[in-house]
């Protein structure tokens, strides 16, 4: 059976001392004091094969806030179906208790009362704790890792991804999948991969564009509990759209339905009794491969950052989202028995930094990563008096600010900022580091333009981002949330075809609705143009952060959404 209890046990307790609204000073040792490593960590074992499951890390080796999103919304069979779920709705459907420590840690309300009572989460170090104690108990266990693991911060950009490469090294991963990776670019992915990467870096669905042959290993194939598994790899399908293709301009990627069953029908032949796809599709994607190709017994997802505290079933496929930025671990028990997986039981375990020990050695590992840029890290750039988070489809505070200083410091009339769902919460009165402006700004091609658009370009672009977001076909989404947009307002009716979505675009300035022929002042930052000039987007948010000293983001209410 699968229970949701393992997971919420710790929370009920909780949620009897902790309320929903409102901490005093006793709050943090309140809600430290009803939880526990061994709590978290509590869970009766099945079967012969276990699994370990970390995604869309970003880079982030220290314990951090991360918000939950406000609004996720779902459209055709999708709709009103996790993860399409939020906040309140979604307590309700998972039966989590307000206040509790699953309230804060997989949903986004009375974040700052809440985030300040259970504290941060994540850390790679807590989370080696977690799987020295998993593997203690089973020590066949596999580590596989979805992707997006090499870039989101100061640190991993500096040093090209060395410091996330030494890490995972060091965690005992048997297997990754990967998207963000190839932003490094494809000669410093070929020298990790064939140089200093421990285990397989597997993508089924990435071929050599020129030979059209496969350019990574499709799949590996692993015998523990005496069970043949065979673990197949998904990277992100629409690599050369949403990111730059010229960084690796000699693949091509794609979802590959037909190659995926190839695969699957590939490893039962060599013997495979259980087969799992370690997959940076997105949640929605993924559930669709599912119902498309059988004989996957369980799809380790990723790319959408949905954090689920149980499978999705999908015919005899177990969909698991493991959330995000290190918040959670998740671990999945398989009884497979006869050449076939009789039972599976699963756990997301939440990784609570303040309640789970850290490892000492991968803690030591962690500093000595980020020591050569202590200084630069730690520097206090400014102040938030605002609650700064990114996700949520059309909105998120962080992106507010950094449309907010590309309008003031490169003079413009509309900013945009790409719906990115990676990035680092702050609370109100947190300092503002420069270790807190990278962590929502660091990748490779950060350039922040300025150009003139016409009007009509302007809505060809908000059309062409609605519908990867909002088209009924899951094949046709890349999984990220709405471009974010400074100085203009826009309506949009999420279940209209593509080219009627948005209207009432106007500019906020003057009031006046967008016109098609005019040409407006835009700036934005991470173009997937070659050649793209402007300053690093950090070095703009920073000197806006600078002047500032103190920075306030008022609610932004210019998006009005129909059809929902």
């Amino acid at each position: 059976m699968i229970s949701r209890r393992d997971f919420l046990q710790a929370s009920m307790a909780a949620s009897a001392i902790v309320g929903a609204s409102g901490f005093g000073n006793w709050a943090r040792l309140a809600a430290q004091q009803t939880l526990s490593q061994d709590q978290l960590l509590e869970f009766d074992g099945i079967g012969n094969v276990t699994l370990m499951h970390i995604t869309d890390i970003h880079a982030q080796l220290k314990p951090i806030w991360f918000r939950e999103p406000e609004i996720n919304l779902g459209v055709g069979a999708a709709k009103g179906n996790p993860p399409h779920v939020t906040g309140a709705d979604f307590r309700r459907m998972y039966g989590i208790e307000d206040g509790s420590a699953s309230h804060y840690a997989l949903s986004y309300g009375d974040f700052t009362s809440l985030a300040r009572g259970y504290g941060k989460m994540g850390g790679l170090d807590r989370v080696a704790t977690v799987l020295s104690a998993i593997r203690s108990d089973r020590p066949d266990a596999l580590l596989l890792d979805g992707g997006d693991t090499w870039q989101g911060s100061y640190t991993a950009l500096k040093t090209d991804g060395q410091d996330m490469v030494n890490v995972m090294n060091a965690l005992k991963v048997d297997a990754m999948t990967s998207h963000w990776e190839f932003t490094l670019g494809i000669d410093r992915v070929t020298e990790i991969v064939e140089n200093e990467l421990n285990f397989p870096f597997l993508g089924a669905n990435i071929f050599d564009a020129v030979w059209d042959e496969p350019a990574y290993e499709p799949y590996k194939m692993f015998e523990r509990g005496g069970v043949q598994i065979a673990v197949i790899g998904q990277a992100f399908p629409y690599m050369p759209i949403a990111n730059p293709g010229w960084m690796f301009p000699d693949l091509s990627f794609g979802i590959r339905q037909d190659r995926m069953a190839e695969m699957v029908a590939e490893v039962r032949a060599k013997g495979a009794e259980c087969v799992v796809l370690l997959s940076h599709n997105g949640f929605d994607v993924d559930k669709k491969l599912a119902a498309d190709v059988p004989g996957i017994d369980v799809i380790l997802t990723g790319h959408t950052h949905d954090a689920l505290p149980e499978p999705v079933l999908v015919g005899k496929t177990h969909l698991i989202a493991t959330g995000s930025h290190g918040k959670f671990v998740s671990r999945i028990d398989l009884d497979v028995r006869d050449g076939e997986v009789k039972e599976i039981k699963h756990k997301l375990i939440p990784i609570f930094s303040d309640v789970i020990t850290p490892d000492a050695e991968i803690a030591s590992l962690i500093d000595a990563e980020r020591a050569p840029f202590d200084a630069a890290l730690s520097e206090v750039i400014g102040k938030t008096d605002s609650l700064l988070y990114r996700r949520g489809n059309f909105n998120g505070t962080w992106d507010d600010l950094i449309c907010d200083a590309l309008l003031e410091e490169r003079e413009a009339d509309i900013a945009l900022s790409p719906g990115f769902r990676w990035g680092a919460s702050l609370l109100p009165g947190d300092d503002i580091r420069r270790e807190d402006i990278f962590n929502a700004t660091a990748m490779s091609y950060p350039a922040a333009y300025r150009s003139e658009m016409t009007g009509e370009m302007l809505h060809l672009i908000m059309e062409d981002v609605a519908d990867n977001l909002f088209n009924p076909d899951p094949y046709y989404q890349q999984g990220g949330d709405m471009v974010r947009v400074g100085g203009m307002g826009y309506r949009i009716d999420i279940n209209k075809p593509q080219g009627s979505r948005i209207t009432e675009m106007t500019l906020l300035k003057t009031g006046e609705l967008i016109d098609p022929a005019k040409s407006y002042v835009v700036s934005g930052w991470a173009s997937v143009n070659e050649g793209t000039e402007g300053p690093a987007i950090w070095d703009v948010v920073e000197s806006y952060i600078s002047r500032k000293g103190t920075v306030s983001v008022t609610p932004n209410t210019s998006v009005k959404v129909d059809g929902v």
